[in-house]
């Protein structure tokens, strides 16, 4: 049984992204999944001076040990003009500043998803790039084009070919984390 820790790169009420991790923290079954709505984990925007005279927020500190504890995680990242949100960058900056390598170790299932047609393809591309600085093994990726089309809170996605190629990528995922 794997340790799963679960959140979107959004700060939205809102969040289609969230709607797409917990949708699939749901199908986890016997594991164990922290699912976070980063909606209620508000950050100051990084400064070097705001670090300086403020320190790390308690809740940047619990995030990262949480991190830590887990044996993997799913993100699913939000786009904004074809790059992660402003949020998710913060969060990125301030975990690294915390601990270069937060992600040491871990395995990632890294989603995105958007209303478009190319389902958040440019933040995913990013984002992928970028968490292998800090230590994370990307192990897989998914993307949800269309989401108000494709997906419904009370059935998931809808799509056949979406929904079997979204079970395949957890099913790789859970396989990386379950062969330590």
């Amino acid at each position: 049984m794997a340790t799963i820790l679960a959140f979107a790169g959004s700060n939205s009420s809102t969040s289609i992204n969230y709607q797409l991790v917990k949708y699939t923290a749901s199908l986890l079954g016997q594991h164990k999944v922290q699912l976070i709505d980063m909606h209620y984990l508000p950050f100051p925007m990084y400064g070097e001076d705001h670090e300086r005279e403020h320190g790390f927020t308690n809740s940047l500190i619990e995030l990262r040990d949480d991190i830590l504890k887990s044996d993997g995680l799913i993100i699913s990242v939000n786009e904004h003009n074809s790059n992660p949100s402003a949020f998710f960058k913060n969060l990125i900056d301030w975990l690294s500043r915390l601990e270069r390598k937060f992600l040491q170790d871990k395995k990632i299932m890294l989603m995105a998803t958007s209303k478009g047609k190319r389902g958040a393809m440019g933040s995913l591309e990013v984002v992928k790039n970028v968490l292998p600085r800090f230590g994370a093994e990307i192990v897989v990726t998914f993307s949800l084009p269309s989401f108000t089309d494709n997906f419904e809170e009370a059935k998931g996605i809808l799509d056949v070919e979406l929904a079997l190629e979204h079970r395949q990528a957890l099913n790789l995922f859970l396989e990386q984390l379950t062969s330590k």
